[in-house]
């Protein structure tokens, strides 16, 4: 059951780095720091898009039309602070012990 955890605890590290990373680009392309007509630009962008979008999609369903305001990302970022504090939280289950 460790192993179960260290699994589940890299998978939502993993999963914290490409959200960082998708929103400082974002930042980045927005105030026109990085321009998305540079190929390795373009290629890590729609390569971090492909992988997010998924997730993003199915926030953006529940949420109210914000116009050019994107808060799909601050909820994912939310909810996967609040699923990694809840692992957290419940490690005792995986490690056998009780704290």
């Amino acid at each position: 059951m460790v192993t179960l955890f260290q699994a589940l605890v890299l998978i939502l590290n993993v999963i914290w780095f490409i959200m960082i990373a998708h929103i400082i680009m974002s930042w980045l392309i927005n105030f026109q720091v990085l321009n998305l007509r540079q190929p390795l630009v373009a290629q890590i962008w729609f390569g971090l898009n492909n992988l997010l979008e998924p997730i993003y999609g199915r926030i953006r369903r529940f949420l109210p039309d914000t116009g050019g305001l994107d808060l799909a990302p601050l909820v994912a970022f939310i909810a996967l602070i609040i699923i990694r504090q809840a692992l957290f939280n419940n490690a005792a289950f995986f490690y056998g012990n009780s704290f």
